[in-house]
């Protein structure tokens, strides 16, 4: 087992402190996660290229209020944002979305998670969007829906979909030790058969679906909320063909599992993962074979506010790994905020922005990057929304308006993006692996769908280079196969598929 402190290889020193300048004026409408207790949870955000043009739209869960779609009109790489609001299907009771090409006909579809039944609503040209639940043969239960990953199985023509269900809003003696059971679909014929049911639940809030040993077989991570397990509950792993539950070598850590990061930020190819939760925020570090706590030291428990003189344990809920500075070193973002008025968690909850630092650990930089907002935040995404190389930042609110956060740090370092293509069904390349070669290092990225908490992307694989001018990657497939290493070009996004670069 490699020791858990030595976090990263050399990197190019940092050219800037991230910083990110206000946008959210420039929505056309301020948007809210609303709602009582059934959307205490959720809130969740999804960010793909829903019309082409390489610009990403932004679909937000509403709650009680209406789901919302903003088109990008950015006009230019580094202009200021500009959205408008586009049309999108009526739907009531969102608690979170995930973009992914179901029918494989290279547009992006989305699994909307509900409180009800949930929905598959079909992508189209220039961001129509119809409900295409019943053509697809999916038949959801009228459940209480807070986490969602999918990946594509060998030799199926369709996406299995994981939906990970909270409280059994119908068990009369709930809601606390009340968990429901989640359920698994896999593709049968042109669409979905019967649930395979997983159980027990224990109160999900994120889910993801990753290959974490990098030996062929994706695995189901589930983090558990024990606000309502209470007792007997933990994080969960299984295999997925046949299910089950991985126990007879996973330790039973239990926490108030709210969202899941995955990446290799250790340099050694296999991806790290970061669990949120009330109090501590738990990094893990992948050894191979499982995974170890990271040291208190490196500066990412973030257990408290880090502004404030409220004492109170903090309450993490998406959290995302990204680059915010292109030095090559991930950073971390955490949504912050409290369930809604939990007296024993603090309520002026900043959000977290902590800076990778040369030897590994992580610093707080959210305060001088900006974004140290104080509202229960839920759902968020770092992504580059105007293509200039940054990664922009989405956050929604519970009982507040989103936030819109553009990049503005100034010098940073290089970058580059690597697209996966392939022909249907999987045209995404989801299960694929990307490993990118620069300045004498291997950075390695998983393209997954899940995770977060009730929101994700759907957008090329983003890599800060540092100083580093040049860059080639290779891909390894969900079917093993392995790409030559390519070049590709720095400053922009390089598609790739088996047959090498796609022009």
């Amino acid at each position: 087992m490699r020791p858990a402190l030595c976090l990263v290889l050399a990197a190019a020193p940092a050219a800037a402190e991230p910083r990110f300048a206000d946008r959210a004026g420039t929505l056309p409408v301020a948007h809210v996660y609303s709602g009582g207790w059934e959307h205490f949870v959720g809130g969740g955000v999804a960010v793909f290229d829903c019309d082409g043009d390489a610009r990403p739209e932004i679909l937000a869960a509403g709650g009680a209020g209406p789901m919302r779609l903003f088109r990008n009109r950015t006009p230019a790489p580094g202009a200021a944002l500009d959205y408008t609001l586009g049309e999108f299907p009526a739907a009531t009771g969102t608690t979170g979305v995930y973009p992914l090409d179901i029918d494989g006909d290279g547009w992006l579809d989305v699994a909307v998670l509900r409180v009800g039944p949930d929905l598959l609503l079909r992508g189209g040209p220039d961001c129509a969007f119809t409900d295409a639940t019943e053509d697809w043969g999916l038949a959801p239960r009228d459940g209480w829906t807070t986490a969602f990953t999918a990946t594509w199985e060998a030799g199926r023509d369709r996406p299995t979909l994981v939906f990970g269900h909270y409280v059994d809003r119908a068990d009369p003696d709930g809601p606390f030790e009340a968990c429901d059971s989640h359920d698994i679909y896999r593709p049968t014929g042109p669409g979905y058969g019967a649930a395979e049911v997983i159980e027990p639940g224990y109160c999900a809030l994120s889910m993801l679906i990753s290959d974490w040993r990098r030996q062929g077989e994706p695995e189901l991570r589930v983090s558990n909320d024990r606000h309502y397990y209470v007792r007997g509950g933990y994080e969960q792993m299984y295999r997925l063909n046949p299910l089950r539950e991985r126990v007879e070598d996973w330790p039973r850590v239990s926490l108030w599992g709210m969202g899941i990061a995955s990446q290799d930020i250790t340099g050694d190819g296999l991806p790290e993962v970061m669990m949120t939760s009330m109090g501590d925020q738990l990094l893990q570090i992948n050894t191979g074979e499982g995974f170890v706590n990271a040291p208190y030291a490196i500066g990412t428990y973030a257990q408290r506010p880090h502004i404030g003189d409220d004492g109170r344990p903090a309450t993490g809920w998406h959290v995302a790994f990204g680059d915010t500075d292109n030095d090559g070193r991930d950073d971390i973002f955490i949504a912050k905020g409290n369930v809604d008025q939990m007296p024993t968690n603090a309520i002026h909850d900043p959000n977290n922005l902590l800076w990778q630092e040369p030897d590994g650990s992580f610093r707080e930089v959210s305060v001088a990057a900006g974004v140290a907002t104080t509202d229960r935040a839920r759902g968020a995404a770092l992504a580059d929304l105007d293509g200039d190389g940054r990664l922009d930042l989405v956050v929604v609110n519970r009982r507040a308006a989103l936030e819109l956060w553009q990049n503005v740090t100034d010098p940073a370092g290089n970058w580059a993006g690597i697209e996966t293509v392939l022909p249907a069904p999987n045209t995404r390349a989801v299960g694929a692996w990307v490993e990118l070669r620069a300045a004498g290092r291997v950075t390695a990225r998983e393209v997954t769908v899940g995770g977060g908490h009730a929101g994700g992307t759907a957008l090329p694989l983003h890599f800060g280079l540092g100083e580093a001018t040049s860059a080639e990657a290779r891909v390894i497939w969900p079917d093993g196969s392995v790409t030559d290493w390519l070049p590709v070009a720095v400053g922009r996004v390089t598609r790739i598929g088996k047959g090498g670069v796609v022009e």
